[in-house]
């Protein structure tokens, strides 16, 4: 069986031009970036357009270690509108170097749903990450440079610096660090640490700003710290934010490339939705309506991360709506949320079906809470049957949820019709916009109760004397009003990822609260969260390899 990377190797691109000619973009219009890649211009962003094009979400059940192949089944729903007519593109996330060099190993898809060229894609692409790196850790160099430099200085208590530097690798003895030593020519010692370059405020900016007078704005917002005198200060007092959007200039710019089937596809931006909010650019989202009649875009991880965060924050700061929502479910991550183990979940088990069939099912009820009915796609495995199938189908029809089985892996768009016609049946249809789950103007503890309970299951929301601490520095500075942006374990609906299925009445606990005030949110981290991931014990990177010709290989 030939690997992803075997496949998209196989595979003769089509030249970025003829991908733009099917979105009836001018040539001139490209930036390009070799044949095979291309920025857009923000220009190209019709706002009547948008107007008039169907927006398509697609989520997942929670998490497995064996994953659910969103990416995969947003890749062939795009491929499958195409085939049924329809002049759909993707808008999808940029994957981070951090899994791809460490557990994930890629993220454009996989078998015959592909965006390519995926080396490039998982690599530096068209180096907007590093873009966003430079970005941040200019910032904070020129921090550390006012500590120095007393002529300068704004009286900065290195104490309460909110900023990490940032890089797109896991390394997880950069977590906590002490910087300055050397002497008086060294800088201010101080703690610190790094983030991975997905974490930064700076890359969520950059995925909520509008244009790069909004983007120069909001960097100047982000939050530094405390003068010794209890002063906040901000990028805009250390006059670097338009610096840092210099920097961001070519970054803020769409990325266009296209799928295994030549279809066209979007990439930019790439915050990570446990810690951030999990999906990619408004700008890209607004390009794809602008061009298209269909978009399909995911949000990271399932209903209770990135789907939430896509309403209570993308679509908040937009005004952009989903006309259908698409969960993503395996027979495979049914069975290991009922109780089996993952070296067997590719057993025939109803039991452990029907168990783990109760994470899917409070999925769907999430996406009804913004008043929205999902489509169920089931990602279709070899060792699926047709009894388990059928159970998870009856079950999802009781719900009034239609249901599909997607074979995007293996089939491409042609697996991926029958999910298509539903899809577009729901889009066309749909007249209402979303509903907010929370009052954006209401009392921070509420708008985390309320995702507490309703979206997660909980019955007791528990805060830290640090978090009660930062909550009270938070209000203090004026940002009660701003969405909430949880940050919490992908693996389970609770803060606990040992916590399967589907649990209820659990309490979470808030440990600290970090503010995102350039980005516009607020982060209550919930149980043990690293903003700094590790390698494993086998890293992908010990798989990656180049030969002399310069064919790249060992990216899954």
């Amino acid at each position: 069986m030939k690997t992803d990377l075997e496949i998209a190797q196989g595979i003769e691109l089509k030249h970025i031009s003829k991908i733009a000619d099917l979105l009836d973009i001018d040539n001139d219009d490209l930036e390009y970036y070799g044949k095979y890649k291309a920025k857009l211009p923000l220009s190209l962003i019709n706002e009547n357009k948008i107007k008039k094009s169907k927006l398509i979400l697609v989520t997942s059940m929670t998490s497995i270690p064996a994953g659910e192949g969103k990416t995969t089944t947003s890749i062939g729903l795009v491929q499958g509108l195409n085939k049924i007519g329809k002049k759909a593109i993707a808008v999808l996330r940029e994957p981070s170097l951090g899994p791809v060099f460490g557990l994930k190993g890629g993220a454009t898809g996989g078998g015959q749903a592909q965006i390519l060229p995926m080396e490039d894609i998982n690599l530096h692409f068209t180096g907007d990450i590093s873009a966003v790196e430079k970005a941040h850790n200019l910032l904070i160099s020129i921090v550390d440079n006012n500590l120095q430099n007393k002529k300068n200085s704004l009286n900065i208590d290195p104490r309460t610096i909110n900023l990490n530097r940032v890089m797109d690798i896991n390394d997880r003895s950069l977590r906590k660090i002490v910087l300055g030593l050397g002497g008086t020519t060294g800088g201010v010692p101080r703690e610190s640490g790094f983030d991975i370059t997905a974490a930064s405020e700076v890359m969520a900016i950059l995925c909520l700003a509008q244009n790069i007078q909004d983007l120069k704005n909001k960097l100047g917002n982000i939050f530094i710290g405390f003068t010794y005198d209890k002063k906040p200060i901000y990028a805009k007092d250390l006059k670097v934010n338009g610096a840092m959007a210099v920097l961001l200039k070519e970054a803020i710019k769409p990325n266009l490339v296209q799928t295994l089937e030549g279809n066209p596809a979007i990439i930019h931006g790439g915050p990570f939705a446990n810690i951030a909010q999990g999906t990619n650019s408004v700008i890209a989202t607004k390009m794809g309506l602008s061009l298209s009649d269909y978009v399909v875009t995911e949000a990271g991880f399932g209903s209770d991360l990135g789907a939430e965060k896509f309403f209570g924050i993308k679509c908040h700061y937009s005004n952009l709506s989903p006309h259908a929502v698409v969960i993503v479910s395996t027979l495979r991550a049914m069975k290991y949320h009922g109780g089996l183990p993952l070296n067997q979940i590719n057993d025939f088990n109803l039991e452990a079906v029907s168990n783990g069939l109760k994470n899917l099912e409070k999925h769907i009820e999430n996406i009804k809470y913004f008043g929205i009915t999902p489509i169920v796609a089931l990602n279709g495995f070899i060792s699926d049957t047709l009894e388990e199938v059928n159970f998870v189908k009856e079950k999802c029809q009781s719900l009034g949820v239609e249901f599909s089985i997607s074979s995007a892996w293996e089939k491409g768009g042609d697996g991926t019709i029958d999910l298509a016609e539903k899809v577009v049946k729901i889009a066309d249809n749909c007249q209402n916009k979303y509903n907010p789950i929370y009052d954006v103007n209401s009392k921070i503890e509420d708008k985390i109760q309320n995702i507490a309970f309703k979206i997660y299951g909980a019955n007791e929301v528990k805060y830290t004397t640090k978090a009660l601490s930062d909550l009270k520095k938070i209000i203090k500075l004026g940002y009660e009003n701003l969405p909430v942006c949880i940050a919490k374990t992908q693996k389970s609906l609770s803060d606990d990822p040992l916590l399967l299925g589907k649990p209820k009445n659990f309490p979470v606990t808030v440990r600290e609260i970090k503010l995102a005030s350039g980005a516009g949110f607020i982060i209550p981290i919930l149980g043990e969260i690293i903003r700094m991931p590790g390698l494993p014990e086998y890293p992908a990177a010990e798989s990656i390899d180049i030969d002399e010709n310069g064919n790249i290989f060992g990216i899954f």
